[in-house]
């Protein structure tokens, strides 16, 4: 890789996969969890998630629970080998 990915490269959608990543495979995590979890506004976490969610890296499921609604999210198997590769560009990087 020449480049880094340049969806994952912008630092909060970074940070957004490696708050998703330790979890085990479609394990779900709230959104009001993980904004709380990267100090992000709403707006700007929700424009992110959709960036990622198009790129087929993380899926998004909305649903209700006791009676209000809910949105959690999980990354993908593509989401996954992304990610990966994208550490394995910094580690390049970090070791040229």
């Amino acid at each position: 890789m020449d480049q880094p990915n340049e969806i994952i490269h912008q630092p909060l959608r970074l940070k957004i996969l490696a708050a998703l990543k330790p979890l085990p495979a479609h394990e779900l995590l709230e959104f009001v969890r993980l904004r709380d979890m990267l100090k992000a506004s709403e707006g700007n976490l929700g424009a992110h998630i959709t960036t990622l969610e198009k790129a087929g890296y993380i899926k998004v499921e909305k649903d209700f629970f006791a009676n209000r609604p809910r949105t959690r999210v999980a990354m993908t198997r593509l989401g996954r080998k992304e990610f990966q590769v994208y550490v394995d560009y910094l580690r390049e990087i970090l070791n040229a």
